[in-house]
């Protein structure tokens, strides 16, 4: 018998219990209050739940309504999966289903944010949904204890998912190959990747900025490494960001031990738009 998996989208309190007792198992930390994401749901935001043979929820995603500037837009605060689950395609089919739901609501704009150093989230915003970011915050959240953030600044990066846009619906072609790779890195006595260089000069598209494979296990073994990942990179994302680059892509190292982001200049993307629209 074919296990079925199912995401649908979640309404009612009895659902949104299934949420919180994800919550515990991903984070082991305090879930979302209901009376929070039910009223989300009720005005505006998306949840949405990952079935396994229609009963047991393996995934989910919670999103909240956005609004800045005059522009309203769905703010995708979580997605979780949970860890007998991951590696199965799931991010993306929640990802996906939150877009198709998204545009039914009739948004065109999807926000979240995520870990600058976390490579198996990067590569699911950025090579699979094409979603797009240049605005780097510092410390986000501040301090928090859950097992994947606890004593590090919680940088993170606000991803753009323009879902009805030439970048998401054919993506920009990237010759990571032709990329300059202006950041070396080498290894540390105990076999991790130790970013040597962060300084930029010049201009250049595109240009490729590298992030371990693995940070939890260099956190959780070489602290300072970790720390010192998180700072020069922090460094030259912003500088980057500064100068007009965006992250459009990421690709994974042959080495195994560092992926690659691809940036290239904002405008590039402006352009393709513009000569998408008027096809």
């Amino acid at each position: 018998m074919t296990s079925v998996i199912e995401v649908r989208v979640l309404k009612t309190a009895s659902d949104l219990k299934f949420i919180q007792k994800l919550e515990r198992e991903i984070w082991n930390m305090p879930p979302l209050p209901i009376h929070q994401t039910i009223t989300a749901a009720q005005n505006g935001g998306l949840l949405l739940g990952a079935f396994y043979d229609n009963e047991l929820m393996i995934g989910f995603n919670y999103g909240f309504a956005g609004f800045d500037k005059g522009k309203s837009y769905l703010c995708s605060h979580m997605l979780g999966i949970h860890p007998d689950h991951r590696d199965k395609g799931l991010g993306a089919l929640l990802k996906q289903k939150q877009k198709e739901s998204a545009s039914e609501m009739g948004y065109d704009l999807i926000t979240w944010t995520f870990d600058p150093l976390e490579s198996r989230n990067a590569y699911l915003n950025l090579s699979k949904l094409h979603a797009i970011c240049s605005t780097y915050v510092e410390n986000c959240y501040g301090d928090m204890e859950d097992s994947l953030n606890h004593g590090l600044p919680t940088d993170r990066l606000k991803v753009e998912w323009w879902i009805n846009s030439f970048h998401v619906k054919e993506s920009l072609q990237v010759e990571a190959e032709s990329a300059l790779n202006p950041f070396k890195w080498g290894v540390s006595d105990d076999s991790f990747p130790v970013l040597l260089s962060t300084g930029w000069e010049g201009a250049s598209d595109p240009v490729l900025v590298p992030i371990p494979a693995n940070f939890q296990t260099i956190k959780s073994q070489n602290y300072e490494l970790a720390r010192d990942w998180r700072y020069k990179t922090r460094e030259i994302l912003q500088t980057l960001f500064s100068q007009g680059y965006a992250l459009v892509d990421f690709i994974k190292g042959k080495e195994g031990l560092v992926h690659y982001y691809v940036l290239v200049q904002r405008h590039e993307l402006q352009l393709k738009q513009k000569r998408w629209e008027q096809i």
